[in-house]
């Protein structure tokens, strides 16, 4: 007698070498390598070779530690976008680069060489600079790699290359030779803990406590041509400061030539002050009981005469435009040689520029009391000094926004001193810098679309470009100067000798060559001397990362100019997208880029940002040894980077949660499929209904995804995502047809029909969610059965059309009926499913198949559910169903569900209650449902 047939080894459970634990820290290094043994950039490049290009533009970080999260989040935002035009169908290659010049640098650099810098040749600091930058540059790159970014790592772009360097020279010669260069005498931003120029886009606000104080000035000229009711009184003006270290430099004071002015008299002195500020200078001065006795318009107050309060200094009366009433007194002191403001009205009315602070921010050929102090402690001994002279009215401290250099974090001055500039209004085109660099932007579709008018703000206002830096580790400005005249060399051929130099040599050949080496045999001035110095100023790094469209796009055929996107964080509309929107259009008339997109923040969940003291740092390289990169990637997507985005440890745990969800549906999947070879697919005309309505919605969904990666809406792709493997994949589908898997003969037409969809689905998503899922779909593309010719990685496939997924036309009314008729069965399926838990918490029943439901259902829902009156059972995932039509009394839904025990008996195999369970002697605890498959399987006669 034979032993009874073993049912479990008769079912078709799933099978697969995909592990449900990714283990994601140690099986990603090993897909690196594999991708990096089969080169797998290279390969794509080729796939996509001849097809038409999509340049995204590398905007350089610097070279001078660890990424953070900030990179992590640009340069996953970078990847996405090139991979996602990739599996477009586009040839999208990636150039990744980095600024290794600047500050940054070199002030590490400083503080680990100490005095010792001090005796060291430029060349010497020079070479320690590039040690530091080389270091970091292939630290990042390493751990931008881990994070599964594929781009050309091996052959960047660096601001420090030979190449890049003679491109900046270029550049700048283009410049020069177009007379949009000049050194000339301006209030520039000063650092003077790095003792260097800075430009507008290296000075970030923050707040800064200030002394504030009202100093009085005497008037020296008639008061009369003022006003007659002065006449024969001691007339004063009262200013305002927050910068009392200015004082020794005070050349003038202003007013508002339309403003209302008004003398007020106390105690025998006169003070003048603008009438809209009157309250407010008696509170600050002690001038309560001052009464008014003239009023007259500031314009009379042109060229007057003051002492100033504590130097034997005639300070002259000056009208201005930019005085404001918003806080002071109307009169403001003014010092040439450290506001922008007062250096062009010291300019209009002659006025001594000269500027008394050195490059450490101390003052010099000043009084005993703060001679030779830095400008922030000469504050106090010169606040003394005003107490004593006797013109200190009144004073306190102050909070308020001040710019900082954005290097050290330190506040910045405004100082004095010849620099090199381009002129905003320089000739370019038919405009203007300016002008024309405003028209380019119009040319450029901005995202979020209020960066246009930033930047418009921010070109329009803008004072002309400071380029030149006191500083050693950079490209120099190199030009020369006459000994003779002290003119500078004006000559195209210099120039390409220096280009060529520096494309030989580098930039440190400008340190290690004397000018007479560099210079061409018999090259004399204008003035006939042949004796020429170097300048040996560097150019401000953002016009070095802002040449970055000239030394990389365009040279290589595949890298056409202007590049397609700019992509960067909104902090560079005053930084990269500027300084190369001025670089291009100063040049070649046009933007270097056709789109430009900008993310927000980083922030902790409470919206602060992140650091060190409050201890919120998120380190992306922890999160990837804990958590793995996909987790990172994961976090990017699930947040629309265009917004400040908030990252913490429990959030990126959240994030890790749903990965798991997603890699558990394609292991669902890929278990079901282990039996499968996808020449068996049925065509969508031989599925059954549901597994029609299932691709049906699926390529919705692919047509979808596809478009919100045209959009860069990539946290809409990661909440869908979820959303479809949770709910209409995990709940839904894998749930109704998990019977029919199992249970059903292996070969039978049933399991082809859901295997064929299961295949269909695991092929389109391990595709479509391959840009942002890079390790995990390229694991999964591994495990998936495969036609023959497959390409080795998913990244070397398209994205799939709709069709692709349906596996051919589908018609569009046939298409529509069908899922019109499903929302109906689902709407009912959910009144089921309802009234099922409502009988299981009533214990009336355990599992849903222990039960039959009896449905009344109202007569529009008839059509829909006679035509799928056989896959009812299925759908509800009950033992039987019985149908009637009718209109559900006292019941907020037009569907009543009953739920009865099943009819029955269990079958041993399936689970489900039967009637006919025992007609099969030979197996005589199964269906007839089983009963069936086991046959068709060749398992019983």
């Amino acid at each position: 007698m034979s032993s009874p047939l073993d049912l479990k080894s008769t079912l078709n459970l799933p099978k697969t070498d995909f592990a449900m634990k990714a283990n994601l820290p140690v099986n990603e290094p090993l897909r690196l390598e594999h991708w990096k043994k089969i080169d797998l950039y290279s390969k794509i490049r080729a796939a996509r070779n001849g097809s038409k290009t999509y340049i995204l533009h590398d905007g350089p970080p610097y070279a001078n530690g660890p990424i953070h999260l900030g990179h992590a989040l640009n340069k996953c935002i970078k990847d996405f976008v090139v991979k996602s035009k990739t599996m477009a169908g586009y040839d999208s290659p990636y150039v990744p680069g980095w600024d290794c010049h600047g500050l940054p640098i070199e002030i590490k650099v400083d503080e680990s060489l100490g005095r010792k810098k001090l005796e060291m040749k430029s060349m010497d600091v020079r070479n320690a600079c590039r040690d530091y930058a080389n270091k970091y540059l292939d630290l990042q790159r390493e751990q931008f790699i881990r994070l599964g970014i594929l781009g050309s790592w091996f052959q960047p772009y660096s601001t420090m290359s030979k190449e890049y360097e003679a491109t900046i020279a270029e550049t700048f010669f283009q410049f020069f030779e177009s007379g949009a260069v000049y050194k000339g005498l301006k209030p520039v931003y000063w650092c003077i803990h790095d003792k260097t120029a800075l430009a507008e886009a290296e000075v970030e606000y923050a707040m800064h406590t200030s002394p504030s104080v009202y100093v009085k000035y005497a008037l020296t000229s008639d008061p009369a041509s003022i006003d007659t009711a002065l006449a024969g009184k001691k007339v004063n003006t009262i200013i305002w400061t927050t910068t009392p270290w200015t004082l020794p430099a005070s050349m003038a004071v202003a007013f508002h030539p339309d403003f209302q002015y008004v003398a007020l008299e106390q105690d025998g002195l006169v003070y003048i002050v603008a009438e809209a500020l009157l309250e407010n200078v008696r509170a600050n001065c002690g001038l309560s009981a001052a009464k008014v006795i003239a009023t007259f318009a500031g314009k009379k107050m042109d060229r007057v005469t003051f002492a100033h309060p504590f130097l034997d200094r005639s300070i002259l009366g000056v009208l201005a435009n930019y005085v404001t009433t918003d806080q002071g007194t109307g009169a403001v002191h003014t010092a040439p040689s450290h506001g922008a403001d007062d250096f062009y009205t010291g300019a209009a009315y002659k006025l001594d520029q000269t500027c008394n602070v050195d490059e450490a921010g101390r003052l010099i050929n000043g009084l005993p009391e703060y001679d030779g102090k830095k400008v922030f402690l000469a504050n106090e001994p010169i606040v003394e000094l005003l107490k004593s002279r006797g013109v200190l009215m009144g004073g306190g401290k102050i909070e308020h926004s001040y710019p900082h250099c954005w290097r050290c974090h330190n506040p910045v001055i405004f100082r004095a001193t010849e620099q090199w500039f381009i002129s905003m209004e320089a000739k370019v085109g038919s405009g203007t810098l300016r002008s024309r660099a405003l028209d380019a932007i119009k040319t450029v579709k901005w995202d979020p679309a209020w960066g246009e008018e930033r930047i418009s703000n921010m070109i329009a206002t803008r004072p002309d470009w400071c380029i030149s830096r006191q500083r050693v580790w950079g490209t120099p400005i190199a030009v020369f100067f006459c000994n003779g005249c002290n003119k500078v060399l004006e000559s195209k051929e210099v120039n390409r000798v220096v280009v060529d130099l520096f494309r030989r040599e580098g930039a440190d050949g400008w340190y290690i060559h004397e000018a007479t080496d560099i210079l061409p045999q018999g090259t004399k001035c204008s003035c006939g001397s042949s004796d020429f110095r170097k300048e040996m100023d560097i150019i401000d790094v953002w016009f070095e990362s802002g040449a970055s469209h000239a030394a990389v796009l365009g040279k290589e055929p595949n890298l056409s100019w202007p590049s397609d996107l700019y992509t960067e964080g909104g902090d560079q509309h005053r930084g990269w997208f500027h300084s190369s929107l001025l670089c291009a259009v100063g040049t070649r008339d046009a933007a270097p880029y056709r789109n430009v997109a900008t993310s927000g923040w980083t922030l902790d969940p409470q919206g602060r940002a992140m650091s060190k003291s409050l201890g919120n740092v998120v380190d992306p390289i922890d999160i990837v040894k804990r958590l793995g990169a996909e987790t990172v990637r994961l976090w990017v997507a699930s947040v629309d980077f265009r917004e400040d985005v908030h990252c913490s440890d429990e959030l990126m745990q959240r994030v890790a949660e749903n990965y798991r969800k997603v890699r558990n549906t394609f292991r669902n999947m890929l278990g079901n499929l282990s039996d499968f070879d996808p020449s068996q697919v049925l065509p969508f005309e031989q599925l059954q209904p549901l597994d029609q309505w299932m691709l049906l919605h699926t390529s919705e969904l692919c047509t979808r995804v596809v478009d919100w990666y045209e959009k860069f809406e990539f946290h809409r792709i990661y909440h869908q995502t979820n959303e479809f493997c949770a709910t209409d994949l995990s709940a839904l589908y894998f749930d109704i047809i998990k019977d029919r898997l199992y249970t059903a003969a292996p070969n039978s037409h049933a399991r082809r029909s859901a295997q064929t969809v299961l295949w269909r689905i695991a092929d389109s998503m391990s595709r479509l969610l391959a840009t942002i899922f890079s390790f995990t779909c390229d694991e999964v593309w591994d495990h998936l059965p495969k036609l023959k010719g497959s390409a080795e990685s998913v990244h070397l496939t398209l994205y799939p059309t709709a069709e692709e997924v349906l596996g051919g036309k589908v018609d569009p009314q046939f298409a529509e009926k069908l899922k019109s008729e499903f929302n109906t069965l689902f709407l009912i399926r959910t009144e089921v499913l309802k009234t099922l838990e409502e009988a299981r918490q009533a214990k009336k029943i355990g599992k849903s198949l222990e039960a039959m439901v009896k449905v009344t259902i109202p007569q529009e829902y008839s059509s829909a559910v006679n035509a799928h009156a056989h896959e009812l059972r299925e759908l509800f995932i009950v033992s039987g169903v019985s149908v009637e039509q009718g209109t559900p009394e006292n019941c907020a839904s037009p569907v009543r569900v009953e739920v009865l025990p099943a009819d029955g008996k269990k079958c041993e195999r399936c689970w489900s209650y039967s009637t006919h369970v025992g007609e099969n002697k030979e197996v005589p605890t199964v269906c007839e449902r089983c009963s069936e498959a086991l046959r068709e399987a060749g398992l019983v006669a």
